[in-house]
């Protein structure tokens, strides 16, 4: 189990790394899973990972079970170890940078976001 501090810690940093609203990460994972014949139901879009983070955002704090937990330190250890949250440049715009940000995005971080 997680005590306060360590979960005041992990709620912070989780919110800092997920810094699009769970109505951008629903919307952004619809549009990835959708195709040219058909879009998926808004309950089935995206990773499980994306869609556990969606109901993270969506959750207090108090709500939050130990396989939330688990996959906010997962995603803050993934964001962080990828990004540098404090001095990123918005990066040029390169076929490689668009799929590093879509793999950052379908977790909650938009790289391109203030």
């Amino acid at each position: 189990m997680t005590d306060a501090l360590e979960l005041d810690a992990l709620w912070e940093d989780f919110h800092r790394v997920v810094n699009m609203t769970s109505q951008e990460l629903a919307a952004w994972l619809r549009t990835r899973d959708a195709d040219e014949e058909a879009e998926p139901l808004p309950e089935e879009a995206g990773t499980e990972t994306g869609k556990h983070v969606l109901a993270i955002l969506q959750k207090r704090r108090t709500d939050l079970t130990e396989d939330d937990l688990r996959v906010m330190r997962n995603v803050v250890d993934r964001v962080t170890s990828q990004v540098d949250l404090e001095n990123e440049p918005i990066p040029e715009v390169t076929a490689e940078d668009t799929r590093r940000r879509h793999r950052l995005m379908t977790v909650g971080h938009d790289p391109l976001k203030a």
